[in-house]
């Protein structure tokens, strides 16, 4: 079986677009997976909101954060795209990163160029730290990644926020040139800066879709015309499911009736129970009763 690494770097080999819904947890990565998508992304915001249900403002852990992402690769087969924030400390702390997503079972890990603590992406308050700070973590991340962490390496800069496009595409260029595999540059505001980003260099470039947020939301087919080789929706999933929640809770505060769920059988099924069930019977002799000997005379 290929490795996860493997598995994303042949997708990217196509020449298409990859639509990529991001997951916040185990199930709703299995769900992804079971709609027929070819990849996921941990995403930041949603993780740190269902699991410590605060704000992707930094709080999470770096263990935290890697356990989420171990849950979220184990309980599918498509490869998943880990968020490894700053890296968590200097460029070793990088490195250290890298690898321990690696062994969480990613095929690729995030980077970016944030000042910690880092800020989601389409929120007011983030800033970016100077060029060769910011090369030094790509850098240690290609290193880990090319002394053995088999994973490929998602580099990310936030710099049109304050420094403008021209900025933030010489980020990724010098990103490519060091070595990243999937670039990404966060918040471009036109149609215009997206194309701009896409023709800077050949690496395979990610778009970031935030409903209400800065970038364009194109429809996949403009994305794929433009360049982009994978386009992230990082909030749809949980925006539908808090929304779904928040509408059952207040029909059940009012006494209505509760409109929208799930059929049990299906919602068993998604979950993983009859494969459990089915898989099971393999070993059914095992769960027999044991009938006592009789005995002799």
């Amino acid at each position: 079986m290929t490795s996860p690494a493997a598995r994303l770097r042949a997708l990217l080999a196509q020449p298409k677009l990859h639509v990529m819904p991001c997951a916040y947890d185990a199930l709703s990565a299995k769900l992804i997976e079971q709609a027929g998508f070819d990849l996921t992304f941990m995403t930041g915001f949603g993780a740190s909101a269902s699991r410590i249900g605060a704000p992707d403002l930094g709080l999470m852990s770096y263990g935290e954060v890697v356990d989420q992402a171990r849950n979220i690769a184990a309980a599918v087969s498509i490869p998943v795209i880990g968020d490894g924030d700053t890296g968590y400390g200097n460029a070793m702390n990088v490195r250290r990163t890298v690898q321990g997503f690696a062994r969480a079972g990613c095929a690729a890990v995030m980077i970016e160029d944030q000042l910690a603590p880092k800020r989601c992406g389409h929120t007011p308050g983030k800033a970016v730290v100077g060029r060769d700070e910011a090369a030094d973590r790509i850098r240690a991340a290609v290193d880990a990644r090319d002394e053995g962490a088999d994973i490929l390496i998602l580099a990310r800069t936030d710099a049109r926020h304050d420094h403008g496009l021209g900025e933030a595409i010489e980020r990724a260029r010098l990103f490519a040139e060091l070595g990243a595999d999937i670039l990404f540059v966060e918040a471009p505001r036109t149609e215009s800066e997206m194309r701009e980003i896409c023709a800077a260099t050949d690496a395979p470039n990610m778009a970031n879709i935030v409903e209400g947020g800065e970038t364009p939301d194109l429809p996949p087919e403009a994305l794929e015309e433009i360049g982009y080789r994978i386009a992230a929706y990082p909030l749809t999933l949980m925006s539908a499911a808090m929304r779904a929640m928040v509408d059952v809770l207040e029909a059940m505060k009012q006494g209505r009736p509760r409109a929208g769920l799930m059929d049990f059988a299906e919602l068993r099924r998604r979950v993983g129970f009859d494969d459990y069930y089915e898989r099971s019977e393999r070993y059914a002799s095992s769960a027999r009763p044991v009938t006592p000997a009789k005995e002799a005379g």
